[in-house]
Order: C-alpha cells, then sequence, then structure tokens
C-alpha cells in the first residue's frame, strides 16, 4: 500500500465502517485516532466550525445520535488525490439515515426512517486528518419532516442517487496522469461557464463540449435536481445568474482545491464563492444589493469525456444568514404548534 492516497482512503474506511453501526465508544475512538487534536473542522450552519475530534463528536453526532439511535452512515463516493497546491485530501460523499425519533436542531421527528446527504472532505499530512470541511444537507431534512419555512424548491427533490456507474469508492492505487486529465476537463469547463453573462450569451459556455446530454445535476435541497442542459438551465443556473450576474468575478479572495482520481473529480473551498445579491433576488428573497460568500463541495463523473454526473452541496442555511434570515427561527415558528419531544417508538429504535 504505498500509494498514500490508498493508505489514507484505509484509514477513512476505519471510520466509514465504524459509523455503518453507529456505537459512541467506537466511533470517537476512529475519531481520535483519525483527526488530529488541532484540527480546523469546517461544519454548515448553524454548527459551524470547531476544532479537534472531541469537539466534532460532541457537537455534532452527539445530538444526532440522540435524534436517530440506529444512526448510519453510507458512502457512495469515496475518491482521493492531491490538489494543485499539493495538499492530500480524501473526499466522501453519501447519506447519513436513521429512524427520526427525536428531535435535532429543533426539527420535529417524523418516527419513520429519514435520510440527510453529506460531501465531507479531509486534508492529511503524514497520515492524520488536519482539516475537515463538511456540509450536511440539513434543509433536506427539514423537508422530509415537513417543517421547510421558505421558498420551495425549482428543481425536483427526491432522494439523490449514487453514481450510476456504481464505481464511486474509488480503490485507487492513484493514477496521477488519469487524475489531471479528469481535473482539467472540469476546470475547463467551469472557465467557459464563468464567461456567461459578462463576456456574452449562453453560447459561450460551450456546455455541449463538456457536458453529457443526459447528465443530472444533483443540487442541494432547496434548489433541487436538473436533467439535461435545458433542466441545469432552468432550475438553477437561470435564476441563480439572474440574481447574482457578477458570480465568478472575485477570484483573487478565494481560494479553490482540486483534487481527481480516475474518472472522479472534487472541488473545495471554504469559501469557493463570492456574489452580490442583485437583480432577481434569490431562493425567493428580494435583492438586498449584499455581497455574499458560498461554501459549496462537489463531485463530478465524467464519461466518455462528458461530464454525466454531479454532486453539489451548498450552505443555503448560511447563505440566509448573511441576508439576515434565520431558517431555524423560521421554522420553529411555522411548527410551534406541532408536539415536541420524542416520539412513542423510541425503546423499539434502542433495542
Amino acid at each position: 500500500m504505498n500509494c498514500i492516497h490508498t493508505r489514507n482512503k484505509a484509514s477513512i474506511a476505519a471510520l466509514r465502517k465504524a459509523m455503518y453501526d453507529f456505537e459512541e465508544s467506537t466511533v470517537r475512538a476512529r475519531l481520535d485516532a483519525l483527526v488530529d487534536e488541532c484540527a480546523i473542522i469546517h461544519t454548515p450552519c448553524p454548527l459551524d466550525d470547531m476544532t479537534g475530534p472531541v469537539d466534532w463528536y460532541m457537537r455534532c453526532y452527539a445530538p444526532l445520535l440522540e435524534a436517530m439511535p440506529d444512526l448510519e452512515r453510507r458512502d457512495f463516493i469515496v475518491m482521493g488525490g492531491r490538489t494543485e497546491h499539493g495538499d492530500d485530501w480524501i473526499g466522501c460523499g453519501g447519506y447519513y439515515s436513521g429512524t427520526f425519533i427525536a428531535p435535532w436542531l429543533d426539527i420535529p421527528p417524523t418516527g419513520h426512517l429519514a435520510y440527510m446527504r453529506f460531501a465531507e472532505f479531509y486534508r492529511f499530512v503524514e497520515g492524520k486528518v488536519v482539516e475537515i470541511q463538511s456540509l450536511w444537507d440539513i434543509p433536506e431534512l427539514m423537508m422530509l419532516a415537513g417543517a421547510w419555512p421558505m421558498a420551495p424548491s425549482l428543481g425536483l427533490e427526491y432522494h439523490i442517487p449514487g453514481p450510476a456507474t456504481l464505481d464511486g469508492l474509488v480503490a485507487g492505487p492513484w493514477d496521477e496522469g488519469r487524475a489531471n486529465a479528469s481535473c482539467r476537463h472540469i476546470v475547463d469547463m467551469l472557465t467557459h461557464l464563468k464567461k456567461h453573462p459578462a463576456q456574452g450569451g449562453p453560447d459561450v459556455m460551450e456546455m455541449p463540449r463538456f457536458w453529457h446530454p443526459r447528465m443530472n445535476w444533483y443540487g442541494p435541497a432547496g434548489i433541487g435536481t436538473g436533467r439535461g442542459i435545458s433542466g441545469f438551465r432552468n432550475w438553477h443556473q437561470i435564476p441563480f445568474l439572474n440574481a447574482m450576474p457578477d458570480r465568478g468575478q472575485y477570484l483573487d479572495e478565494i481560494v479553490y482545491h482540486f483534487f481527481g482520481d480516475e474518472d472522479y473529480v472534487a472541488v473545495t473551498g471554504w469559501p469557493n464563492m463570492i456574489q452580490t445579491i442583485t437583480h432577481d433576488g434569490f431562493l425567493g428573497i428580494a435583492p438586498s444589493g449584499q455581497r455574499i460568500t458560498m461554501c459549496s463541495l462537489d463531485f463530478w463523473r465524467i464519461e466518455n469525456g462528458l461530464i454525466r454526473e454531479n454532486w453539489v452541496m451548498v450552505d443555503l442555511l448560511d447563505t440566509y444568514r448573511q441576508l439576515g434570515v434565520d431558517v431555524l427561527s423560521r421554522m420553529r415558528e411555522f411548527n410551534k404548534a406541532r408536539a415536541r419531544g420524542s416520539v412513542p417508538i423510541a425503546s423499539e429504535v434502542r433495542a
């Protein structure tokens, strides 16, 4: 196992296995072994930033385990690689799921199986994780609970699948040449995307050159999924650019981390977007003229030289927060007449 990325994937595999049959002592032991005590851990609003494995477990996993005592982690993408900055990252995408029997972040429980998509990126130095960038699709869980208080999604909301090719758990060893070629395709595609609207109409993006005609763009809950180039444009890109036509113009103020692994590419950055809410507004909020940042964690899968699938996570709760909207407070107001506390089947779930 001479490949550094294969070794790092093996380290993550031990944590993933512990989180599949989630039990506190086992998971905490794996976290302590894997994550440096001084690691910087970025998580979504309202969980925000923390330091080290103890803080990460107590603020994120312990409350979630209380809400879903049969908590289970399932990964459908595990990939790794070295970025253009020389850093070694592992990217994981999948779901946390379980029987939702007690409130979490004041989201009311359903008593049924619930799931929440995640994207988690781990930066390794000498076998230890020193930085984590993690997004959990909290709005997805709110929607499953019937508690989403904001504007409806333009795209389709459904249970996002893993890769159609069932090869998202990339085994290795890492092929640097293939990984770099995949990254070049994505970076070139994004360079062309940013030409519109500043440099011309939609044709300047040359989307058919990069995207498969049957591509799926799996957006975060609150935006939803689009099928094909027209689905992507109608249900995400056009509303996004109508609200923030200056996107992609502040690249000197952000840092991207691209890495590839066979036909998969990931990008991370905290934040990795800056733009101004103007013109048509965004997500049902009137234009404020306010410049905001966004954190997005993405995976792409390339098939026969074209992007066939793109999994996108954005911290939408933080976007709302920057615009002065406390989504969780609004959710509590919308749902304060609902019964609070655990559902009666809790003892059966714990057995």
